[in-house]
């Protein structure tokens, strides 16, 4: 019974509640125009406001925190697909610089033959080197130029420097070229400066040949330059064979060891010339397409 009586008295709505109510509704009315009319209580709103700032931080912490959360994921998935594709982009385009470097390496090879070429009364056709021989006993390299193309035995081969070789074995599609090199081959030379003659023999080193039979009061010097003399009629006459790079005369002895070092780059060049008698070919005319061709190859990489 006690519970029942606390309870009426708890939400008891007499006169007393009504009073209460207009008392509260002057009050404020009285507020609000002191504040419009005079601004006195501006004081009061600013500490009020101020005092409410952490109460407004913390209700809207739950909301920054799952804002900020989801903004994080979405920028590291955005950043991560940004980064995969630059990464492919990368790849790419190295790719191609790549190929432009080797397409830009060949095409300027293909311009010292053609400067080369230049300065032959013969017929040159550009053929590229596609094997060479392991045997170190057996120096000789396959090139793609055969019958079909015209190359028969015994043709000289050259690169963009001098004399790389000449044509053993002729099939139809490809031969093979005996360097300058091997042991077996031997070249006709004369020095250049005087005209001397001497014979150029390979030793089965790519880095030297030897001349044979030169007299020890020969007029020959370190750094004269050898062409062929085309005596044999083998070689052409007047193409770069080598250089002389060390003269050895033993007391005693009436001839000289004389070591030579090829022009030619028997273990590096790839695009070489094959020469042909009597201007059999429009040699220039072959040039000028092979290096249209690579400027066209060189502009559609770089794009």
């Amino acid at each position: 019974m006690n519970i029942g009586s606390s309870d009426k008295a708890l939400f008891v709505q007499g006169p007393y509640l009504l009073y209460r109510l207009i008392m509260v509704v002057i009050l404020s009315l009285n507020l609000i125009f002191i504040d419009s009319t005079f601004s006195q209580l501006e004081t009061v709103r600013r500490l009020i406001g101020s005092s409410l700032t952490p109460i407004y931080w913390i209700s809207t912490l739950p909301q920054n925190i799952t804002h900020a959360a989801s903004s994080l994921f979405t920028n590291r998935e955005s950043l991560q697909e940004e980064l995969d594709k630059l990464k492919s982009q990368m790849l790419i385009l190295e790719r191609k610089a790549q190929k432009l470097a080797s397409v830009t390496a060949e095409l300027n090879r293909l311009r010292e033959l053609l400067n080369a070429s230049r300065l032959l009364d013969d017929g040159v056709v550009v053929t590229e080197m596609i094997s060479a021989s392991p045997n170190p006993d057996n120096q000789y390299i396959q090139i793609n130029k055969g019958l079909s193309d015209g190359v028969y035995l015994g043709q000289a081969v050259l690169d963009a420097r001098g004399l790389m070789g000449q044509v053993i074995q002729v099939n139809d599609l490809t031969s093979r070229v005996l360097l300058i090199s091997d042991s077996r081959h031997a070249v006709p030379v004369q020095i250049n400066r005087n005209g001397l003659r001497a014979i150029a023999y390979g030793v089965g080193a790519v880095n030297y040949l030897e001349l044979g039979s030169v007299p020890a009061t020969y007029d020959i010097k370190v750094g004269d330059l050898l062409v062929s003399s085309g005596l044999g009629e083998r070689f052409p006459e007047g193409y770069p064979v080598g250089r002389v790079s060390e003269i050895l005369i033993e007391p005693g002895e009436s001839f000289a060891q004389v070591r030579v070092i090829p022009e030619a780059q028997l273990n590096r060049s790839r695009l070489l010339l094959i020469v042909f008698k009597n201007n059999q070919i429009d040699s220039q005319t072959v040039f000028k397409k092979q290096i249209q061709s690579l400027n066209s190859n060189e502009a559609s990489d770089a794009r």
